[in-house]
C-alpha cells in the first residue's frame, strides 16, 4: 500500500519526521517497507505559456516555442508534437536540474538558441506506469493556468514523501486511507478526521431511474447503486491525478479516476457503468453459465465458470463482479448518464474467479480479502460528493441500496487480569480502554470484564487473544518491561531423530556432497523413467485432487527421480562434475486403510558423476555409515534391481535388513534422463539408519599386551568373492583375531589366467596375555586350510 504523507496529514495532524512516523507504525505492528521522496532534485523548473510554434528554419521534425515564462519570454526548440499555442507547460530554464541529475544548459539546436526544455511527466520522475495515456510520449500539458514562473513542484505538488506499508492478509482495513490514518492517530496519540460528506443532489430520484434485483444472495451481500446525470467527462483536476499516481494509480478521466479515488481513500471498490447500455436500466446479480463468454475493459475474451457472480442487465452480462467492468457498458467521452456501483462481494467466490481467470485488479484484491460491507452506501455518497465539487455531474436523489441481511456489530468481553498476564504489564482498566477507543473499538469497563464492541470493518477481532494483542502493539512492545518466565519452564530441543539428520548432512557436505532439495510432487511418469516394474510398490502413487499439472500430480515414493533430474540439469548445462545428496521425505499409501495419511518415510539419496567410479560411491557411504557408528553391515551383490547396471550394483545388508542399495545407472535410466556419462548412486533408508545410529561415544582401554601380525596372499579363481574369503577368516579368528584388512588384489603376470591373488593383513592379540607363536599359527594355518578347501585357494609363491 503506497501512502503519500502529503495526502495521509488530510485525515491526521502529524508533527513529526517521515522517518519517526515510519520507525513508530512499524513498531506498533504497521510494517513500512520503504520511504520514497518525490520531486526532491527538481530546481529551476517553472510554468510556462507556449505563445507561439513555428517551423525550425533547418530542421523537418523540430519547431521553435515562443514561452511566456512570467517574467520574460523565452525561446526553445523542441521536437514535441502535442503541444498548441496557449498550453501550460513546465518549462526548464537555463541552469536547472531535473531528477537524476540532468542539468539544463542553454545551447543551439540547428543554428537557432533554446534557452530551455518543455518538460514530460516521465522526466519529472513520475512512473511511466502512472501517466495518463496521452501524455505517454509528449510533453506535460498543465490542466488549469497557473501562475506563470512558479516553481513546478510547488503549484503541481510534485515533491512529497510515499510511505510504502506491508499489508498482512488479516488488516484489508489497512488497504486504504483512512485505515492508515486511524493506524497513525492510534500509534501517535491523535485524532482522525473523516471527510466531511454532504451530496447537493437534484430532486429526480436515483429509484425512479434504476432498479436492483440480488439472485446471488451468497456472491453478493449488498449492492448500492446512484444515478449521475449530465456527466461531463474530461481529466481530473491536477490535485487528484498527482493523488492517484503517488498511490500507484494511473490517472484517466475524472469519472474513474474519483471511484480509484474513493478506493484508495475507503478500501471500498466501486464502478460507472454508462446507463444507456444497461438494458432496462435494471442491475441484476446472478451466477454465470458454464462456457459462456465476456469480453472484459481489457478487452479480452473469457470463458466464465458456473460459480462466477456476474452483474447483469435484463438482456446481457455486464460486468465479473468485484474484478473487471464490461468492454460494453464502460463509460466513455459520450456517456451522459452514469449508473455508480458500490457493493459487497463474497471473498472466497471473488478469490476463486481471479485466480480462475488469471485476472488481478486493485478491486478484486480488495474484495478477495474481505471489506467492510457497510461502508458502501459511505463511498458512493463519498464519491457523488466529488462529482458535484468538481461540476461534472448532476447527482440524483437517494439511492437504491439492497442489503437482505446487514452486517452486525459483535460484542467480545476481554479480561484485565488475563491481559496483564499475557503481556507483563500492569495497565489499568482506564488505560485499556483508552487504547482500545483510539482504534475506534467502542468499549464498556465493567470492572472484571471490559465489553468491546469490534468495529465491521475489522475482521481480524475475533476472540480475547486478539484484543491483547491490540493493547500490546499500540501500548508498545519495547515499552513492556522484561520479565524472567514463571511456571514450569519446558526448553524447547531437536529430537533424536532431527540430530541425527543434523549430523548425517554435516557428515556428507564435509566430503565434498552438496545438498538439494526438491519438490514432493512428481510425475507418475517418472515411475516408467527409472524402470521400476508394474507390480512395484513405488507406482502407487498418492495423487493431488487439484494438481497444476501432470508434471507436479502425485506425491513422490522415491527420491532418485528427483536426483537424476537434477543430474541431468547439470550435465546439460556442461557441469563437469557433480556430487549431492537430498534427505527427504517419501509418501507411501496405507494399503490397509486408504482414508488414513500415508506414510511419511525418511530416504537418503547420493549421486555423482565425473572424475568418480562404483569405489567413490561406496567410500562416501562408508564414510557417512563410520559417522553414525553403524557397523556389522556387509554388501551383497545386487544383480535385479531395475533402476542400476546389472552385476554393477550392491545392497547394503545389516542382519535380516536391507539399509539401501547403490551402483552404476542401467544405460536404460541415463537415456531416459539425457546423461551421456556413468553415473552412480546410492539410495539408502533412513529410517533404518535412524534405528541403528549411536552417536554416543564408547571407550575402551588401551591393549596392555602386545600383537602379532601375519600376512598371506592366496591365488583364487576369479569370481571368487572377497566377502567369502573374509567370511572365514572372521569364524577361525577364536577370539584371538583383532584385525584384518585387505591390502592388495592383482591380476597380470605371474598369476594365471582366471585367476586373482588377494593379500591381507591379519592382526592377533589377547586382551589377557601375551601370545605365543605357536597358538597364532594354527589359528593361521585353519584359516589358510578352509580358504583352500572351501574357495580352493593356494598360497602365492
Amino acid at each position: 500500500m503506497l501512502v503519500p504523507v502529503k495526502w495521509l496529514k488530510k485525515y491526521v495532524d502529524i508533527n513529526m519526521s517521515t522517518k519517526e512516523l515510519a520507525d513508530r507504525m512499524t513498531m506498533s505492528g504497521s510494517k513500512v517497507e520503504t520511504v520514497k521522496k518525490t520531486g526532491e532534485d527538481i530546481e529551476g523548473v517553472v510554468v510556462g505559456k507556449i505563445l507561439k510554434i513555428k517551423p525550425h528554419p533547418n530542421a523537418d521534425k523540430l519547431v521553435v516555442v515562443l514561452v511566456d515564462i512570467g517574467e520574460k519570454t523565452i525561446q526553445i526548440v523542441t521536437g514535441a508534437t502535442n503541444i498548441t499555442e496557449g498550453d501550460y507547460v513546465p518549462v526548464a530554464l537555463d541552469g536547472g536540474l531535473l531528477p537524476g541529475g540532468v542539468k539544463i544548459n542553454k545551447g543551439e539546436l540547428r543554428g537557432e538558441v533554446s534557452e530551455g526544455m518543455l518538460c514530460s511527466q516521465e522526466e519529472l520522475a513520475i512512473p511511466k506506469s502512472v501517466i495518463p495515456e496521452e501524455m505517454k510520449d509528449g510533453i506535460w500539458i498543465l490542466k488549469e493556468e497557473y501562475p506563470l514562473g512558479k516553481k513546478i513542484a510547488d503549484v503541481i505538488d510534485l515533491q512529497d514523501e510515499v510511505i510504502e506499508f506491508e499489508i498482512t492478509s488479516n488488516r484489508p482495513d489497512c488497504l486504504s486511507m483512512i485505515g492508515i490514518a486511524r493506524e497513525v492517530a492510534a500509534t501517535i496519540g491523535t485524532t482522525l478526521k473523516y471527510p466531511s460528506i454532504q451530496v447537493k443532489e437534484a430532486e429526480d430520484k436515483s429509484s425512479d431511474k434504476v432498479s436492483v434485483v440480488i439472485e446471488d444472495t451468497e456472491g453478493c451481500q449488498r449492492y448500492v447503486a446512484r444515478v449521475i446525470e449530465d456527466v461531463t467527462i474530461k481529466p481530473s483536476p491536477q490535485w487528484m491525478q498527482q493523488r492517484l499516481a503517488k498511490a500507484g494509480v494511473r490517472p484517466i478521466n475524472n469519472i474513474v479516476d474519483i471511484t480509484n479515488y474513493v478506493m484508495l481513500e475507503y478500501g471500498q471498490p466501486l464502478h460507472a457503468f454508462d446507463i444507456d447500455y444497461v438494458e432496462g436500466h435494471t442491475i441484476i446479480v446472478k451466477r454465470g453459465e458454464r462456457g459462456q463468454s465476456f469480453k472484459t475493459l481489457d478487452g479480452v475474451e473469457r470463458k466464465l465458470k458456473e460459480y462466477i457472480t456476474m452483474i447483469c442487465d435484463t438482456k446481457k452480462e455486464l460486468a465479473i463482479a468485484g474484478v473487471m467492468g464490461g468492454e460494453e457498458s464502460e463509460v466513455t467521452s459520450a456517456t451522459k448518464t452514469i449508473l455508480l456501483e458500490s457493493a459487497y462481494f463474497e471473498p472466497e467466490g471473488i478469490r476463486l474467479t481471479s485466480k480462475q481467470l488469471g485476472l488481478r485488479t486493485e478491486a478484486s484484491s480488495r474484495f478477495e480479502k474481505g471489506i467492510d460491507p457497510n461502508i458502501a452506501l459511505i463511498a458512493a455518497e463519498r464519491a457523488c460528493q466529488l462529482i458535484k465539487e468538481l461540476g461534472v455531474g448532476r447527482i440524483l436523489k437517494g439511492a437504491v441500496d439492497v442489503y437482505p441481511k446487514p452486517k452486525e456489530v459483535e460484542e467480545k468481553s476481554l479480561r484485565p487480569k488475563k491481559v496483564n498476564d499475557l503481556l507483563g504489564t500492569n495497565l489499568t482498566n482506564e488505560e485499556m480502554v483508552q487504547i482500545l477507543e483510539s482504534l475506534e473499538i467502542a468499549t464498556q469497563d465493567e470492572g472484571d470484564v471490559i465489553k468491546a464492541r469490534i468495529p465491521t470493518y475489522r475482521i481480524d477481532l475475533n476472540q480475547e487473544a486478539d484484543f491483547v494483542e491490540e493493547i500490546g502493539r499500540i501500548y508498545g512492545y519495547d515499552n513492556i518491561p522484561a520479565t524472567m518466565a514463571r511456571g514450569n519452564i519446558v526448553v524447547g530441543r531437536k529430537t533424536n531423530g532431527q540430530i541425527i539428520e543434523d549430523v548425517t548432512k554435516d557428515a556428507l557436505n564435509a566430503m565434498g556432497i552438496n545438498e538439494i532439495a526438491t519438490y514432493s510432487f512428481v510425475s507418475p511418469k517418472s515411475a516408467d523413467k527409472i524402470r521400476l516394474p508394474e507390480n512395484s510398490i513405488k507406482r502407487n502413487f498418492i495423487t493431488l485432487l487439484n494438481p497444476l499439472g501432470d508434471e507436479t500430480s502425485a506425491m513422490r515414493t522415491s527420491l532418485l527421480p528427483n536426483l537424476l533430474e537434477v543430474m541431468a540439469r547439470n550435465y546439460n548445462r556442461k557441469v563437469e562434475g557433480f556430487k549431492a545428496f537430498e534427505l527427504g521425505r517419501i509418501f507411501i499409501p496405507r494399503m490397509e486403510e486408504s482414508s488414513k495419511l500415508p506414510h511419511e518415510l525418511s530416504n537418503l539419496v547420493i549421486g555423482i558423476y565425473g572424475d568418480e567410479d562404483f569405489f567413490t560411491l561406496k567410500g562416501i557411504v562408508e564414510g557417512l555409515l563410520n559417522r553414525l557408528r553403524i557397523t556389522g553391515y556387509e554388501y551383497e551383490v545386487e544383480k535385479h534391481h531395475p533402476t542400476f547396471h546389472p552385476g554393477r550394483c550392491g545392497s547394503i545388508v545389516y542382519g535380516d535388513h536391507t539399509i539401501g542399495v547403490l551402483g552404476e545407472l542401467h544405460p536404460e535410466v541415463l537415456e531416459n534422463y539425457g546423461l551421456g556419462k556413468k553415473c552412480y548412486c546410492a539410495e539408502l533408508d533412513f529410517e533404518l539408519l535412524l534405528r541403528l545410529t549411536r552417536l554416543d561415544t564408547m571407550y575402551k582401554p588401551l591393549p596392555k599386551y602386545p600383537a602379532i601380525t601375519r600376512d598371506f596372499a592366496v591365488v583364487v579363481k576369479e569370481y571368487v568373492l572377497v566377502k567369502e574369503i573374509e567370511k572365514i577368516i572372521f569364524t577361525n579368528g577364536e577370539g584371538i583375531l583383532e584385525n584384518y584388512k585387505l591390502f592388495d588384489i592383482y591380476q597380470g603376470n605371474q598369476i594365471k589366467e582366471g585367476h586373482k591373488s588377494i593379500a591381507y593383513t591379519l592382526t592377533y592379540r589377547h586382551k589377557e596375555r601375551t601370545l605365543k607363536d605357536e597358538e597364532v599359527n594354527i589359528v593361521h594355518d585353519n584359516i589358510l586350510k578352509e580358504i583352500k578347501e572351501k574357495l580352493g585357494g593356494t598360497l602365492r609363491d
